[in-house]
């Protein structure tokens, strides 16, 4: 009986540890892998010229990526330049027809005189337009080769050279490298024990491994999926229903990745257990 008694104890606590453990620890197995993806469109519509990268590719801030119709581009800067030219070979007659009408005050009328001026500050006013358009053509042939904007990694790529590009309409999609973090839902329970800074424990579905992060921050609000509003009102419309058993809300915390073993590789929406160690416990662990 006292055996029985002791083991029945036992039991009790150790129980009682693992439900603490799972209820108030700092710790969730529902985690991912983030990263900023950045939906990569052109600047100028056309067809593809040439592509630069492959599916997978690692890419560098700056590197060439694909370039769209450059020689229609490049002859509209020339068509810009052109028009640059003659609206200064027009400004400048109207100029010398100002000034020679100014000279002849009293043989010519003074409406005249207005009109000429006039001229000259239109065609002043049309070369100003002319240079805005071929700055406007040289931005686009600049744009015309699309580079990446990060270091990052060409993912789920199908661009194809004569494809049809329209401008503003992603083409390309990019995985910032330098942008990677965990995204850790913890359970409202445990957020007393989480602050920014605190130390992080990773472990990857797959690796053996542990990656090591620390806090940057909690979110500021989730989703209330029992309020709405009412169609006819703007007051809140609240769902009556109480359900006995209640669930702890999760709230997404950003961990920031400090290390990463060599032969871990982070890829995107990889699943994750997250373990916050307290500063505290960290010390008297290691003393």
């Amino acid at each position: 009986m006292i055996a029985t008694l002791i083991f029945a104890i036992l039991a009790a606590l150790v129980l009682w540890h693992f439900y603490t453990y799972y209820t108030y620890s700092p710790q969730t197995r529902d985690g991912k892998i983030r990263a900023d993806v950045i939906a990569l469109a052109s600047d100028v519509s056309g067809r593809i010229d040439s592509v630069a990268v492959a599916d997978n590719q690692v890419v560098s801030k700056g590197d060439l990526l694909f370039t769209v119709d450059k020689a229609r581009l490049q002859n509209a800067l020339q068509s810009a330049n052109a028009a640059v030219a003659t609206a200064r070979a027009t400004l400048a007659s109207a100029e010398r027809e100002a000034r020679r009408y100014a000279a002849l005050d009293g043989v010519v009328s003074a409406q005249d005189r207005d009109l000429r001026r006039t001229a000259a500050q239109e065609a002043r006013a049309q070369l100003e337009s002319a240079i805005a358009s071929r700055d406007l053509a040289q931005i686009n042939l600049d744009r015309a080769e699309v580079r990446s904007p990060v270091n990052g990694i060409v993912t789920n790529f199908q661009l194809r050279p004569g494809a049809y590009a329209t401008a503003g309409q992603p083409v390309m999609a990019l995985v910032d490298r330098d942008s990677y973090y965990v995204a850790g839902y913890f359970e409202e329970t445990k957020l007393s024990h989480i602050r920014p800074g605190t130390h992080a424990s990773i472990k990857l579905m797959g690796e053996d491994e542990e990656l090591t992060g620390h806090v940057e921050g909690l979110s500021a609000g989730v989703e209330d999926s029992e309020r709405g509003t009412g169609a006819d009102s703007m007051l809140a419309d609240v769902n009556p229903t109480f359900n006995w058993v209640r669930l702890a809300q999760r709230v997404p915390v950003r961990i920031a990745i400090d290390t990463v073993p060599k032969d871990v590789m982070l890829v995107a929406g990889r699943t994750a257990s997250v373990t916050l160690i307290d500063d505290t416990d960290e010390q008297e662990q290691q003393s």
